[in-house]
């Protein structure tokens, strides 16, 4: 198949282009680099079935493609308090965009949301059924509720223009190619252990997350958007090993071998107090179900942060 990725060159975004180019599809990539970074897909430039297309998403051209796959939001609170209004627009004017060029072309688009859309979650694991408990107005609203806008956005072009769609809400992700000054828990603690700096957490570390492992999400999101038969499916992707944030932060001193102390800081505004993804309907749907533990990932993800020490100065901007 032909497949359109926009925000291709991010985190999750990279690693979907490696995984379609690895099973035989043709792929291109729409990125602006505002978030991503071209270290990320400078390996497959030289592939015949890579192509890229530098735009900001609102200006997505008409592409001959059969899945669309919508990954172009900031999408950590570094960049999406950085970049709010941009934030906002990629979710709603990209979404409306993305949607024409799939309406258009024929294709399947399948929209990245988040975990973030459950806000300060008062149901506990969260199910899709489950609305949510949202600050409009908060620190993350820009994030949170231009999400929201453009899953409401997606119901309504698949009921008015008959778009065929999928909406897929993603948890906690961490990897090989996260950026060192991402903002999220895992870079800001494997960088401090790395530097033998104190891990910061912010309150008392009794928050919990479950965290899921790039190459497990990406089999999990690439079930349902290659999927030509399925159509307004919304579906939780993520972990549902939920752990607190001083766990975590012990286990990467552990993986690391640092040394370094534990710093509690105040808690951030809006932060969740729970977080862990009910995946029953994408495992009884796809039979999908997350396969590399916290330990494995983690080490693999801190073998990455030690190389991007290795490299020069600017040699990875």
């Amino acid at each position: 198949m032909r497949v359109l990725v926009a925000g291709g060159a991010g985190f999750i975004g990279s690693s979907v282009l490696r995984e379609l180019l690895a099973r035989g599809h043709e792929v291109i990539c729409l990125d602006d680099f505002s978030t991503g970074h071209r270290r990320n897909i400078e390996p497959l430039l030289a592939n015949p079935a890579f192509e890229l297309i530098e735009t900001d998403v609102t200006q997505a051209p008409d592409v001959a493609v059969e899945v669309v796959l919508h990954l172009a939001s900031p999408a950590s609170p570094v960049d999406y308090d950085r970049l709010p209004l941009e934030t906002m627009r990629a979710n709603s004017q990209g979404t409306w965009r993305l949607l024409e060029v799939a309406r258009d072309a024929g294709a399947t688009l399948t929209y990245t949301s988040t975990s973030e859309i459950y806000g300060d979650p008062l149901v506990h694991p969260q199910p899709e059924s489950y609305w949510g408990n949202v600050d409009p107005v908060g620190p993350r609203a820009c994030y949170d509720e231009s999400k929201r806008f453009g899953e409401a956005l997606i119901t309504s072009m698949r009921r008015v223009h008959g778009v065929r769609a999928n909406i897929v809400r993603l948890f906690n992700t961490y990897g090989p190619r996260m950026r060192p000054d991402d903002g999220r828990a895992i870079p800001e603690l494997v960088s401090a252990a790395l530097d033998d700096r104190p891990l910061t957490i912010h309150g008392d570390g009794s928050q919990t997350r479950s965290f899921c492992f790039v190459t497990d999400l990406v089999d999990g999101l690439l079930a349902v958007a290659l999927d030509r038969s399925s159509d307004g499916t919304i579906l939780n992707i993520g972990n549902p090993h939920e752990v607190t944030i001083r766990e975590l932060a012990e286990v990467i001193l552990r993986r690391s071998g640092s040394s370094a102390p534990l710093q509690f800081d105040p808690r951030r505004p809006g932060d969740p107090e729970r977080r862990r993804p009910d995946i029953g309907a994408i495992q009884a749907r796809y039979g999908w179900a997350p396969r590399v533990g916290l330990e494995d990932g983690l080490d693999q993800t801190i073998d990455y942060f030690r190389e991007l020490r290795r490299v020069p100065v600017g040699a990875h901007d």
